[in-house]
Order: C-alpha cells, then structure tokens, then sequence
C-alpha cells in the first residue's frame, strides 16, 4: 500500500510564507494525481490544490489562489505547496492525498476528496494575526 507523509507546517505570523512538502513510498511517484486539503476547527475538509502527474493541469481553491503554489519534483518523489501571505483563516490541519496511478483513474483537476484513497497524516498550519 502506498505511504504518504507531509511536512513543513508550523507557526506563523499573518503575511508570512511556509512550504510544505509531502513524499510517497512509490517509486511511480509521477504516475499519480496529488492534492493538497485542509480542515479547520469545525468546518468542512477544503479542497486546497491539485496537480496531475505531468504538471500539466492544476487547480486551486479561489480563497488561496494567487498566494499558494502546488509543484512537484518526480525526481525527488516530492509534493510541495508553498504558501505565501498567509492569513489567520489559512489556519487548518493540511493533509497530502495521492489518487493513484492515472492510467486507471484519469489524470486531471480538480477533483472531490473521494478520489484519493491515500492520505497522509496532516501536518498543522497555524497563523496569528
């Protein structure tokens, strides 16, 4: 089964920026659409941001848009969002999901949640005004 781990949250002051990363065990690391979902105390599991496996289609959440940054690195069998402006309603637990190979489940975005049965184990963004 494949393994997914985040990395990189922490706490920061309203303005500043943090990057987070995000690994799998498979070595077809690129075969695989990845995205990025946050949860807030209370609210609803967000879609942040997706990427397919060539890079090639993205999408990100209008609340985000035009501050954070989805990107890959196959080489390094890395998933990063780097984040900038952060604001205190960025303030969530940021989990990393992995949909599988895209050959058997389409390589686009965005898409719902439930298409990725491989999650992480979140890592907390905290950001005070």
């Amino acid at each position: 089964q494949v393994q997914v781990v985040e990395s990189g949250g922490g706490l920061v002051q309203a303005g500043g920026s943090l990057r987070l990363s995000c690994t799998t065990s498979r070595l077809n690391f690129d075969w695989y659409t990845m995205g990025w979902f946050r949860q807030a105390p209370g609210k609803e599991r967000e879609g942040v941001s997706c990427i397919n496996w060539s890079a090639t289609d993205t999408s990100y959440a209008g609340s985000v848009k035009g501050r954070f940054t989805i990107s890959r690195d196959n080489a390094k069998n890395t998933l990063y969002l780097q984040m900038n402006s952060l604001q205190p309603e960025d303030t969530a637990m940021y989990y990393c999901a992995a949909s599988g190979p895209w050959r058997y489940t389409g390589d686009y975005c965005p898409r719902p949640a439930a298409d990725f049965p491989y999650w992480g184990q979140g890592t907390q963004v905290t950001v005070s005004s």
